[in-house]
């Protein structure tokens, strides 16, 4: 296997790119701008689909699955939802093709297939759900609606890279209808919290959770609240986005319900998502210039045995001792291979196991079995160590534990390191260019200026922390008065 990735410090997109496809993750398309999620790489994102659908259905979430196509008429229903994403919307204009006559061999868009109206891609799944929804709700006794799908939707970017950004994506989306707009607040914040939990005790990534400014909030939504992590490059990433919708949605398609006084009126809505973006904030926050750094959590393969003999008779001593551990570690709901693959070596075996990230290996040859023991090594720290096979699941157990408490230990270090507070410009992009991260910095509030700074710096406000201080300042732009600190930064 060629382990050689492009280093961080030489060119970080790079050795984005190179580990992404040299650990196994993903590939590209014969479509420009799609991707092809292979095995390993899918089997990451289903662990992680998996570990969240629970923690959806345990705050009360059920599943559904709404089509592919949207009604041009309905995408259009929310005016501001529409405009937000026309500009990334594929659209289907006909239903069939034909044989060209004039190339023989080749197909054609059929004239007379036209459909009667044109069907957008969903690239958010507001519009035909909303619509949807309008048959559902007639009275209070049917809300709350908590309804979540799991789906792909479509938007159609220029600038693509795996995973951060492709032209079609997996991901997941909530919409719910709720009586209050209490209620639909809080569910707003609990979806952010669930997201919150899951990026800091799964993914080992820590987060701050925020508010996006007007500019940034989501087309159609009041308040967009939000998860933003930090990358190895200084860069943030938007890791997750809970929006409360209002009665926005509710109006634009006419969704109303009897209360308990019998009086009609709308209902109030949220949507939440996440993606297999979250897949690319997994590499960028852990992974090192040899490959895959995984938090064993969602590790698609936690352990990993690796048998080093001489001859059938001793492969087959180790192969015994060595199903004897993977029973162990099952026990235990510890995910782990025995591979005995004959076609490649042990050091390949090492080398390929380390750029994809398995946390933990075991080296298994003929003597560690007459001595009892057991080669430990840990792909967060690189460090090896000979263990006692007696009690080897316990060990292990505690090991990966370890890992992913020390994995998150050191992205929260990188992380509140990189948040640094500035009083004026030069400060600013003293910081953005030589140290990057967030940046705390006063704002006077408004679009106009917001919109000058990002053409200015090439950062955006990434959110108004929700544990925010009140502290007045001038800012950095304009002098004008300042009430909080908001987060720049650079991003993805």
């Amino acid at each position: 296997m060629a382990k050689e990735l492009t280093s961080r410090a030489e060119d970080y997109a790079q050795w984005y790119n190179d580990l992404v496809i040299k650990s196994n993750l993903a590939d590209y398309s014969a479509i420009r701008g799609c991707m092809v999620i292979k095995p390993y790489g899918y089997a990451l994102w289903e662990n992680m689909r998996n570990t969240l659908d629970v923690m959806f259905k345990e705050t009360g979430h059920v599943n559904a699955y709404f089509p592919l196509f949207v009604p041009k008429s309905l995408f259009e229903a929310e005016e501001k939802n529409a405009e937000g994403f026309a500009k990334e919307c594929a659209v289907v204009t006909h239903y069939r093709l034909k044989t060209d006559p004039d190339r023989p061999g080749k197909l054609m868009v059929d004239p007379d297939a036209k459909l009667e109206e044109e069907l957008v891609v969903r690239p958010t799944s507001e519009a035909i759900i909303w619509n949807t929804y309008k048959n559902w709700i007639q009275s209070y006794r049917d809300l709350p609606l908590l309804i979540n799908q799991w789906a792909n939707v479509v938007r159609w970017e220029m600038r693509t890279r795996l995973f951060l950004r492709t032209a079609e994506f997996l991901w997941q989306e909530g919409h719910t209808a709720h009586a209050t707009q209490e209620e639909a607040l809080a569910e707003t914040r609990k979806m952010l919290d669930v997201y919150a939990d899951f990026a800091e005790n799964w993914m080992a990534v820590p987060v701050i959770k925020g508010v996006k400014t007007a500019n940034e909030r989501f087309a159609g939504a009041v308040d967009t609240y939000c998860i933003e992590a930090l990358m190895q490059d200084g860069k943030a990433l938007q890791a997750g986005t809970s929006h409360f919708l209002g009665q926005n949605f509710a109006k634009a398609f006419d969704v109303k319900f009897s209360d308990k006084e019998n009086k009609l009126t709308y209902v109030w809505a949220t949507s939440w998502g996440v993606s297999t973006r979250l897949i690319g904030a997994l590499v960028m926050a852990h992974s090192d210039d040899d490959g895959l750094v995984l938090p064993p959590r969602i590790a698609p393969l936690q352990v990993v045995i690796v048998p080093i003999y001489k001859g059938d008779e001793q492969k087959a001593l180790i192969a015994e001792k060595a199903m004897a551990i993977v029973q162990q570690l099952k026990k235990k709901g510890i995910s782990v291979k025995f591979d005995d693959n004959e076609n490649a070596r042990p050091g390949w075996k090492f080398a390929q196991y380390e750029m994809q990230g398995v946390p933990v290996r075991l080296g298994l040859g003929v003597r560690d079995i007459e001595n009892n023991v057991v080669e430990v090594a840990r792909r967060d720290t690189k460090t090896k160590e000979t263990v006692t096979l007696e009690g080897i699941d316990v060990f292990v157990e505690n090991l990966l534990n370890a890992i992913q408490t020390n994995i998150y230990q050191k992205a929260l270090a990188y992380r509140d390191a990189h948040i640094t507070p500035v009083n004026n410009w030069d400060e600013l992009m003293e910081v953005l260019d030589n140290k990057g991260g967030f940046v705390a910095a006063h704002w006077d509030g408004s679009s106009e200026t917001e919109d000058k700074i990002k053409e200015l710096s090439k950062a955006t406000i990434r959110c108004i922390p929700l544990d925010n201080q009140p502290e007045k300042g001038a800012c950095i732009l304009t002098g004008k008065p300042s009430a909080q600190r908001v987060l720049f930064a650079r991003a993805y």
